[in-house]
């Protein structure tokens, strides 16, 4: 009886794993099948020439290069904001909550700031910006900086839980081993756990990197518009390549128009893998220089 429910198990697995192969293979085959013919020069920069868009800075009112760049932007600022922060509660939660009444606490907040749809925290930075117009800066809007601060409160709970995750599972004889050669705590943690729970926090990277680029409805109320440019600051406008999918898909006209929408996609999804193989870089950089 035992044997054949591990063999289930094992059939279950596999059959798991074949699955979501196929599933991510025919999702892939759809969207370059729609979105191929138009992923080229034209959908990126319409009818401005690159060299003048990229390095002159000649506005782009027909193509994507602005969205992409307001992604890209948008994902850097989020993660530099969440990153340092979500790792040092995961480290704090791992490491140094020791009051059970405390730890409870902020394991729910945790779970609660986990469990938000981003409709509400878009709703969040929304009531905010509303709050200050009526009281210190009348002036205040949305804006790029706005809706990375919002992005990043989304991404956060990913990146604690798994800092946390990744130290917590740590063997017990690898934390004695700072301990035995005189390292202080934090010292241990640094160069002894830090590393070795490098990879499970990198998971919690990724998911945050994929979680800020694909995210509509927290931009759709945070700065996001259709044609802005180039944001020249933090404090203006944006576009991104979600919103301009879902733009493309309820506005489109002709059937070229929607598959502009399935490039974008593409596009998007490109954009996506760039930024993980950055992430696994860094995290090749790191396990070198704690070896």
């Amino acid at each position: 009886m035992r044997r054949s429910l591990e063999k289930i198990i094992v059939i279950l697995s596999y059959a798991s794993s074949v699955m979501t192969i196929m599933i991510f293979s025919v999702f892939l085959w759809f969207l370059i099948s729609r979105g191929y013919t138009t992923l080229n020069l034209k959908l990126l920069f319409g009818n401005v020439s690159p060299y003048g868009a990229i390095f002159k800075g000649i506005p782009v009112w027909d193509g994507v290069w602005p969205a992409l760049v307001g992604t890209t932007f948008l994902v850097f600022i989020s993660c530099a904001i969440a990153v340092p922060v979500g790792i040092s509660a995961g480290i704090f939660l791992a490491e140094y909550a020791t009051t059970s009444r405390w730890r409870s606490f902020i394991n729910f907040a945790v779970d609660l700031l986990a469990g938000m749809p981003s409709i509400v925290m878009g709703l969040f930075g929304f009531a905010m910006i509303m709050l200050l117009r009526s009281s210190l800066l009348p002036e205040a809007t949305t804006c790029l900086l706005l809706a990375s601060i919002c992005i990043a409160l989304l991404v956060l709970p990913y990146l604690i839980r798994t800092t946390q995750a990744a130290l917590e599972t740590l063997p017990a004889a690898l934390r004695l081993t700072g301990v035995s050669m005189g390292f202080t705590k934090w010292q241990n943690i640094f160069r002894v756990l830090l590393p070795y729970a490098s990879r499970g926090i990198l998971s919690g990277v990724i998911l945050a990197i994929g979680r800020a680029a694909e995210d509509t409805a927290v931009i759709l109320l945070t700065g996001v518009v259709a044609n802005s440019g180039l944001p020249g600051s933090l404090t203006d406008k944006f576009e991104a390549l979600p919103f301009s999918i879902y733009y493309l898909a309820a506005e489109h006209r002709t059937a070229e128009e929607l598959n502009r929408g399935f490039g974008s996609a593409l596009l998007l999804l490109i954009l996506t893998a760039v930024l993980f193989q950055i992430a696994y870089w860094f995290h090749g950089r790191i396990s070198k220089g704690s070896r």
